[in-house]
């Protein structure tokens, strides 16, 4: 069994100073260093980043652009580190921004990175349309190289980081927030994409078939909005709307042991938590007994 690498993001793409940011803190309180069954688990030391801020930049248009840079630098050292010694990292806190650290880091490490992504939304606007410059709604749009012309140097440079044809996505709910956008979906491109409730019907078996289509060394995201809002309450971000679907805990738990035991996986992302609507840590607590079910899967 490999060591585990874990790796707290204290970052909210919102420019807040609570919230995401201190997801990673809640976890490690609610005992996820001790979610791994005996296996070995290095806490990678923490990272300070720039003062948060709301503001957009005024060159790119992106929300918390210098701590967001800051992050990105920061995760893609840390997987790379983890990944160069054998270990596997597990990145959690933050929100899906993190992937923009951790594919390049993958696709340095390994040649072609696979992405196994696992949300309820597609994640593809534009930077230049976004209405609010919140990158973790660009993400994987920038990855694919989709978007991105109006981004940093220091993030462009690193961008496109990943195929088509070598991603996978499952639990998606979003098409009304996409009809509003004018997005179309990644699965007009030819992207193995499943939504909430394809994947609900046969959680492992899609699972299994997402990594099939993947390269043989990948990376499994997983943003905690593709449960149901009535599963995870404190998953919810500005703006947010009531979306009906998602998937159970049960569900999202067969979904991932079935995808690591199909064998591959390099490292593991986990978002979207947000202690502040969590006051007593039940839910940071649910997240924490989510990774003790599914450790014993891990390579």
């Amino acid at each position: 069994m490999l060591a585990v690498d874990l790796i707290g993001v204290p970052f909210d793409g919102w420019g807040r100073r609570g919230a995401q940011a201190r997801a990673a803190a809640a976890l490690r309180e609610a005992g996820l260093g001790q979610a791994f069954d005996g296996r070995r688990v290095e806490q990678r030391p923490g990272f300070d980043l720039p003062e948060p801020t709301p503001e957009r930049a005024a060159a790119s248009g992106m929300m918390n652009e210098a701590a967001l840079l800051a992050m990105v630098d920061a995760v893609e050292s840390g997987v790379a580190d983890a990944l160069s010694a054998g270990r596997f990292p597990l990145v959690y806190g933050a929100d899906c921004t993190v992937l923009l650290g951790i594919v390049p880091a993958l696709r340095e490490a390994v040649g072609q990175a696979g992405l196994l992504f696992l949300d309820g939304h597609e994640d593809t606007t534009s930077l230049d349309s976004s209405l609010d410059g919140e990158a973790a709604n660009m993400e994987v749009g920038l990855l694919l190289g989709l978007t991105g012309q109006l981004a940093p140097d220091a993030l462009r440079s690193r961008l496109p980081a990943l195929s088509e044809g070598s991603l996978a996505m499952l639990g998606m709910r979003d098409e009304r927030l996409r009809r509003e956008l004018n997005v179309a979906s990644l699965a007009d491109r030819g992207v193995l994409l499943h939504d909430h409730e394809e994947t609900a019907a046969d959680p492992a078996g899609r699972a299994r078939e997402a990594v099939a289509h993947l390269p043989p060394q990948w990376w499994l995201h997983t943003d905690l909005d593709v449960l149901s809002q009535s599963e995870l309450g404190a998953q919810r971000v500005p703006g947010d709307v009531d979306e009906e679907g998602g998937l159970t805990w049960p569900q999202l738990t067969e979904t991932v042991v079935a995808a690591l035991e199909a064998g591959g996986c390099r490292g593991w992302s986990l978002t979207i938590y947000d202690p502040d609507q969590d006051p007593d840590g039940t839910e940071a607590r649910r997240i924490v007994q989510f990774v003790a079910e599914v450790a014993p899967a891990l390579p």
